[in-house]
């Protein structure tokens, strides 16, 4: 495995999030620092977030890699920044594969759009054409539990739905990489187990994995690997449960 190319390198890489609106500056602070945990900065010029602080980080083919940190430690804005949401502001990112996120609030589709239109959107992003759709669509319909809602918009949606509809989406097909944020976390307990299962299938066909995650359990099942954020900071890197420990000693 050490000899492997990897598949995306972080040398050094900042991210640096500006803020463009006219709130006052104490409660801008308050309100960053409550929201993200990252440093915040002002000058004459603008102000902004420091997400993410000088990253180091290499990650081969089919590592299954644990995201460890207390909310607005950085999780999300690295998934972000290796998904290509987000460019770097300085520092250097390499990836070699295409990396689907899965994140709270979906992104990747319109609230407007139904579930139908939602998932036609990403099978023709994903094959350039509709051959295979129907048998796409039913099986996200059935695993998802969401029955007739799929074709209502998603602004009917509860945030449980539009997560289930994401996760059937994002894991109905093979990805070379795959992050997940929370996302199996949302649901009931029947929804839950089938998500293991789906994710195993995932992790059995020797995808890529990240999960940020607060269930030490969800994580240990999943990744051989743990990484620690605080305050935007990489401060941790190693085996899952060097990381989970590390985490729990230095957490307040």
């Amino acid at each position: 495995m050490s000899s492997e190319k990897p598949i995306i390198e972080l040398d050094n890489v900042t991210l640096e999030i500006p803020l463009f609106s006219s709130t006052d500056f104490n409660l801008k602070k308050k309100l960053i620092k409550s929201v993200t945990g990252g440093a915040f900065r002002n000058n004459r010029k603008r102000s902004y977030i420091k997400a993410l602080d000088s990253i180091n980080l290499s990650v081969k083919p089919g590592e299954k890699i644990a995201l460890i940190g207390h909310n607005g430690s950085g999780k999300t804005s690295f998934i972000r920044l290796i998904s290509g949401i987000y460019q770097p502001s300085s520092g250097c990112l390499k990836t070699s594969v295409s990396v689907y996120p899965m994140i709270q609030r979906s992104f990747i589709v319109e609230e407007e759009l139904t579930g139908v239109e939602s998932a036609k959107a990403h099978y023709l992003m994903m094959h350039n054409s509709l051959k295979g759709f129907q048998n796409f669509l039913e099986d996200i319909t059935e695993f998802s539990g969401l029955g007739d809602f799929i074709f209502l918009p998603l602004k009917t949606y509860s945030e449980g739905m539009s997560s289930r509809l994401m996760f059937a989406i994002l894991t109905s097909q093979y990805h070379e990489c795959l992050a997940l944020d929370e996302g199996l976390g949302t649901g009931d307990k029947q929804f839950y187990e089938k998500a293991q299962d789906r994710l195993n299938s995932f992790l059995n066909k020797s995808g890529s994995l990240f999960i940020a995650s607060h269930s030490n359990e969800l994580l240990r099942k999943f990744c051989l690997r743990g990484i620690v954020f605080s305050s935007g900071k990489l401060i941790f890197d190693g085996g899952i449960e060097e990381a989970l420990t590390f985490y729990e000693e230095h957490s307040h």
